[in-house]
């Protein structure tokens, strides 16, 4: 999975096609919108969706993990989705290879789980978190207002941009918006929509197309 460089508020970061970023001064791999238990849910219900879906993010987050070999894990949100399921427990396995490794979950609105089945996981909790000048929030929308000084990071929206080829073609990807007061990651789940957002002039926009990632 490809990267490309970017820097923003005096730090350097690495804009992966594995749907996360990494800050290298902080030696932090960061994500968004996991949603692991989303199929089980969903299949629980009834509803077909194929068995492998937690398994292939999973093992996405994991080459990641060992690309970039961070400190720290910080999800921006819904890392789980609703209550605890088989797919949690397949997450308790996973989670053992990485004992070296905090994991920080930014609460968002499906992590509804007990803390204790969180303490249980070695996933530390927290509603919000400030690192660096950067303050992570899952809802962009629940950031306060601070006159600037803090720049968001957020998920939740599950960005995407339409893409427009020569013969009308449309194509919608999943991107990394960074706007004037903060940035909105892509969802890291296969498993989720995105909703189109559009770039106004103060903002950047990288698009996941493949294993690249490139700037429109």
């Amino acid at each position: 999975m490809e990267d490309i460089r970017y820097e923003m508020k005096g730090g350097h970061w690495r804009l992966s096609a594995g749907k996360a970023v990494y800050w290298e001064e902080e030696r932090a791999l960061i994500v968004a919108d996991l949603h692991v238990g989303k199929a089980a849910h969903f299949r629980k219900a009834g509803i077909a969706v194929p068995g492998n879906i937690v398994q292939e993010d999973l093992y996405r987050l994991q080459q990641l993990i060992t690309k970039y070999n961070p400190q720290r894990l910080i999800v921006v949100g819904d890392m789980f989705h609703s209550s605890a399921n088989n797919e949690v427990q397949y997450f308790r396995i996973w989670r053992n290879q990485f004992p070296h490794i905090r994991f920080e979950l930014v609460t968002g609105n499906h992590d509804i789980m007990d803390p204790s089945v969180y303490a249980s996981l070695d996933v530390q909790l927290m509603d919000t978190l400030t690192l660096g000048g950067i303050y992570f929030v899952h809802d962009p929308k629940d950031k306060p207002a601070d006159n600037g000084e803090l720049y968001a990071m957020s998920g939740h929206i599950h960005p995407g941009v339409w893409m427009v080829g020569n013969g009308r073609q449309r194509l919608r990807l999943p991107c990394f918006y960074f706007g004037a007061e903060g940035a909105i990651l892509p969802a890291f789940s296969a498993f989720t929509g995105t909703y189109c957002v559009e770039p106004g002039e103060d903002s950047e926009v990288f698009v996941i197309g493949g294993t690249g990632v490139f700037k429109v």
